[in-house]
């Protein structure tokens, strides 16, 4: 059952940050806008964009998994403060894919290499 769960928990991280960030890269008007509300400048919309995308990817390669959960879990962390102080007016959505990225993180936590 713990393997169906995690292979859905990845499923829909998948889903959710390669649209996210296909969007944040190619300028989709709603991201830009977005972006700048933050108020950091677009190139972070570039670099968050190509965070999301890559680690979605490196969900699926074996030995990776911890790395890619950890790298959107750390996003969704930043998207929540975001939310929080800044864009408001939920950041549900944020919380809900850092609890599953943390699941992700967590399943896969024997790769982490500053376990020992």
């Amino acid at each position: 059952m713990q393997k169906y769960a995690l292979l859905i928990a990845k499923a829909l991280l998948t889903l959710a940050f390669a649209a996210a960030g296909f969007f944040k890269v190619t300028g989709n008007e709603m991201m830009v806008g977005t972006f700048d509300a933050i108020g950091v400048g677009q190139w972070f919309r570039y670099v968050t964009g190509a965070i999301e995308l890559g680690a979605a990817a490196l969900l699926w390669l074996p030995g990776k998994q911890f790395l890619a959960a950890a790298l959107l879990l750390c996003t969704m962390v930043g998207a929540t403060l975001a939310h929080l102080f800044i864009l408001g007016p939920s950041a549900m959505p944020a919380i809900v894919l850092g609890l599953i990225a943390a699941y992700v993180t967590y399943s896969h936590r024997a790769q982490n290499p500053l376990s020992a």
